[in-house]
């Protein structure tokens, strides 16, 4: 239960893809920051038979499900509206249909409320999730997987970013959905290789490790899914256990292309800020909850005498908490938004960097 009165609390909403998140975050007297409800929807079922999302399908299910998640939100943290000092919604990047049930929904209830609003950047809501979870200081280098992103940003402070690394086709989460669709596997991806690849053998298949030894800290996936796709065709029909070792081989070699391009981060972060005793890693983004990556992190950092900061699996994922905590950082800043401030289906966090990929007529991709 919160202490109505005492800190300020934060309503976060986030519809940006398939999960339907809302969640209270307070900043007590003390300075800390608490999560005092997180509760999330998850629409795997309505888009399992499509082996992906469904943009109409997730923007129809946040409608229905969003005012019942917002309730549950403010009835966990044992609170009302009455009790809250400003509402955070996630307005970019996503799909543009669920974005706009959030970001309205959050418009609503700032207006109807008098409550300032503020305008989140998903990808922010990630960049600061370790602050969330560890109340780590600035600057920090983060490491941002997940299904639409594979970045290394520096976090010099609250909205100032600095990309260093992105990828130069598929993401990383976005490479382990293809693997999991083309050998059959259920939606979604991640999680049912990393099961599957528990059971094999990850020396059986030899599969590249793209980009790694480069000097440049971008990443490469497409290669890595198109051998696996070669190999899978060549050993066709593929066997359970054929499946297992083909799981385990590509979550090997991601993971070991991941750690390359986080050592020479590391390794550049350390020329950037000597003065700095232990340098930090942040993890975040839904691909941030694989072990074999975890653990592969946590050797590079271990090596480098680094820290690394990897969230709980839940805070990991999109999640309301982690917007609620971007907004409560903005509010206290005085970043606060209008009430016409428009839903952006492409938002990079560093608008300085020219993209890799995909800048159309709404922008960069990320």
């Amino acid at each position: 239960m919160a202490s109505p009165g005492h800190g300020t609390l934060v309503l976060g909403i986030e519809t940006s893809c398939d999960e339907t998140a809302a969640a209270v975050v307070r900043r007590a007297p003390g300075g800390s920051a608490e999560i005092l409800s997180n509760v999330i929807l998850s629409q795997i079922a309505e888009h399992a038979a499509f082996g992906g999302v469904v943009p109409e399908i997730a923007a129809r299910a946040h409608v229905e499900a969003l005012d019942g998640i917002i309730r549950a939100a403010l009835a966990d943290a044992g609170v009302t509206l009455d009790d809250i000092d400003a509402v955070a919604a996630t307005v970019g990047p996503g799909l543009v249909g669920g974005l706009l049930v959030g970001a309205m929904t959050g418009k609503a209830i700032a207006a109807a409320r008098g409550l300032p609003f503020v305008a989140v950047n998903h990808l922010e809501g990630h960049a600061l999730s370790p602050r969330l979870s560890d109340a780590i200081a600035y600057p920090y280098l983060l490491l941002l997987v997940s299904g639409g992103h594979s970045q290394i940003l520096l976090v010099r402070g609250l909205g100032d970013y600095e990309r260093w690394g992105s990828t130069i086709d598929d993401a990383l989460g976005e490479a382990f959905d293809k693997t999991a669709k083309l050998l059959s596997l259920p939606h979604p991806g991640g999680p049912n290789v990393e099961a599957m690849a528990a059971k094999g053998d990850p020396r059986r298949f030899t599969l590249p490790r793209p980009m790694k030894g480069e000097a440049r800290l971008d990443f490469s996936f497409s290669g890595l899914k198109t051998a696996l796709r070669l190999v899978a065709e060549a050993y066709a029909p593929l066997s359970d256990q054929d499946v297992a070792d083909l799981c385990a081989g590509f979550q090997l070699a991601a993971a070991e292309t991941v750690a390359d391009r986080v050592r020479r981060s590391l390794a550049r972060f350390r020329d950037a800020f000597p003065d700095l005793a232990a340098p930090v890693l942040g993890v975040a983004g839904g691909v941030g909850a694989n072990q074999a990556i975890r653990a592969a992190l946590l050797a590079e950092c271990t090596a480098a005498g680094a820290r690394l900061v990897a969230p709980p699996l839940v805070l990991c994922g999109d999640n309301g908490a982690m917007i609620a905590y971007a907004g409560l950082e903005r509010f206290e800043a005085g970043r606060t938004d209008r009430l016409d401030v428009a839903v952006r289906s492409r938002w990079p966090l560093d608008e300085k960097s020219a993209p890799l990929v995909g800048h159309g007529r709404r922008g960069a991709k990320a």
